[in-house]
């Protein structure tokens, strides 16, 4: 399931990063790699706040759809 389906609070591991090369680099950078746990912790108007790696991040919701978990 994609990340943007999540619900918030609800922990999962990340199993798979799509999109481009430099789409997955990005992502990565940011902490989102294979095997990480991660979180939503709130959506608004389409921008996630996740939880990954012990850190914040805000990314959009088409970022959130190549992360599935």
């Amino acid at each position: 399931m994609p990340l943007k389906m999540m619900e918030a609070g609800v922990k999962r591991k990340i199993v798979k990063i799509g999109g481009k090369e430099k789409t997955r680099r990005f992502l990565e950078s940011l902490g989102f790699v294979e095997g990480a746990e991660v979180s939503v912790v709130s959506e608004l108007g389409g921008n996630m706040i996740v939880n990954v790696k012990n850190s914040r991040v805000a990314i959009d919701s088409s970022l959130a759809g190549w992360i599935m978990v």
